[in-house]
C-alpha cells in the first residue's frame, strides 16, 4: 500500500529580520605587526588596505564571539530566544570537529533543544547558511533560524608568516532569518571550483596557508559575473542594488568586483562595504559583521536592497540579493 506523506507547511518567503555582531576587544595595528614581520605600514595597506585587525586572547573563546553576536541578533529582531529552533554556525576555526559549536551556542544565548549544525564553507559560509535557513523558512523546516558567521583565525595563524599574519582577524556576525509573506532573500547563486583547492589550506602544523596572487587572479575574474548571476536569480538588475558587501578579503578585490558590477550597469552611488579596512578578514564573519558596522554608521537603512557575495577556501562561492532588515 503507498502510504502519501503530510508535507511540511512553509511560507511564501523568508527574510532578515535582525542582526548582532562581536569582536575582541583588542585592537592590532599595522605598525605593531611590522615589530614581529618584515612589513611595513604602506606595504599592507597597498596590498590588502587593512589598518587594523581584531584579535582574541586566550580567555576569548570562538563560541563566546558567536554566543554574543547571535545574542544581539535575537534581540535586534524583538523576539526572545524561544521563538528560535534552528542554530546554524557557518565557521572554519572550531579548535576540535567534535562537538560542533552550534548547540554550545545556543546553550549559551537560552535556546532550548534547537536544531543544531555548523556549516563549513570558510569564507562563503555566511551566505551558505542564509540560503540554508531561506530554504528551511520556506519548506516549513523552521519557524527562525539563527545564522551566524564566526572565526577565531588568529589560533590558526602563523605570526612569523607575512603572508598570512597580516591578513586576518577574529570577529562574528550574525542574522535572524524569519519568515515573510514575500521573498525578502532571493535565490541562491553557488558553486565550486575544486581544482584549486589547495590555494588555500591549512598546513601539516595546523597554519592557515594561502597563494595570494592565485586566489587574487581567480577572485577579480571569477566573482563579477557570478555576483550577477544572483542579481538575475533575483529578478533585478545591477541598477537596482543599493548596497554591495562581499566578503571582505582585500580592498583591491573588493574595489575590483564593484568596478565590473558597475560596467554592467550598477550605480555610480551603490554602497561598498569596506570592513576590511578595521576589522580585517575575517572569513565567514566578515559578511554579516560588515552589514552590521554599516547599519549603525548608517551607510545601510532598512529595505536597501543587498547584494552579499561570499568566496573563499574550496574554493567555494556563494551569494544572494537580500533585502536589509
Amino acid at each position: 500500500m503507498t502510504r502519501t506523506l503530510r508535507p511540511a507547511e512553509g511560507s511564501p518567503g523568508a527574510r532578515i529580520v535582525g542582526i548582532g555582531s562581536a569582536q575582541p576587544q583588542r585592537v592590532v595595528t599595522n605598525h605593531e605587526l611590522a615589530e614581529r614581520v618584515d612589513t611595513n605600514d604602506e606595504w599592507i595597506r597597498r596590498r590588502v588596505g587593512i589598518v587594523t585587525r581584531r584579535i582574541a586572547g586566550p580567555e576569548q573563546s570562538l563560541v563566546d564571539l558567536a554566543s554574543e553576536a547571535g545574542g544581539k541578533a535575537v534581540a535586534d529582531a524583538g523576539l526572545s530566544p524561544s521563538d528560535i529552533d534552528t542554530v546554524l554556525v557557518a565557521t572554519c576555526t572550531m579548535p576540535y570537529s567534535i562537538p560542533h559549536s552550534a548547540s554550545q551556542v545556543a546553550e549559551r544565548i537560552g535556546i532550548t533543544a534547537p536544531g543544531a549544525f555548523d556549516l563549513n564553507a570558510a569564507c562563503a559560509g555566511f551566505c551558505y547558511g542564509l540560503a540554508t535557513a531561506s530554504d528551511m523558512i520556506r519548506s516549513g523546516s523552521s519557524g527562525h533560524v539563527l545564522v551566524i558567521g564566526a572565526e577565531k583565525l588568529s589560533d590558526i595563524l602563523d605570526w612569523d608568516d607575512r603572508a598570512t599574519s597580516v591578513i586576518f582577524g577574529d570577529g562574528a556576525g550574525a542574522a535572524v532569518v524569519g519568515p515573510a509573506a514575500q521573498p525578502e532573500i532571493g535565490p541562491v547563486a553557488w558553486g565550486s571550483a575544486g581544482d584549486q583547492y589547495e590555494v588555500i589550506r591549512t598546513t601539516d602544523r595546523g597554519h592557515i596557508f594561502q597563494e595570494g596572487q592565485a586566489v587574487f587572479r581567480w577572485a577579480t575574474s571569477k566573482i563579477g559575473p557570478f555576483a550577477r548571476r544572483a542579481v538575475e536569480l533575483a529578478g533585478l538588475q545591477p541598477s537596482d542594488i543599493d548596497v554591495l558587501i562581499p566578503h571582505q578579503a582585500n580592498l583591491r578585490i573588493i574595489e575590483a568586483i564593484a568596478r565590473q558590477l558597475r560596467a554592467a550597469g550598477a550605480r555610480d552611488d551603490m554602497v561598498v562595504a569596506d570592513d576590511i579596512v578595521d576589522s580585517g578578514n575575517t572569513s565567514s564573519a566578515s559578511i554579516p559583521l560588515a552589514l552590521d558596522h554599516m547599519r549603525a554608521a548608517g551607510r545601510v537603512r532598512s529595505g536597501d536592497v543587498m547584494l552579499l557575495v561570499g568566496f573563499g577556501a574550496g574554493l567555494t562561492y556563494a551569494g544572494q540579493v537580500a533585502l536589509c532588515p
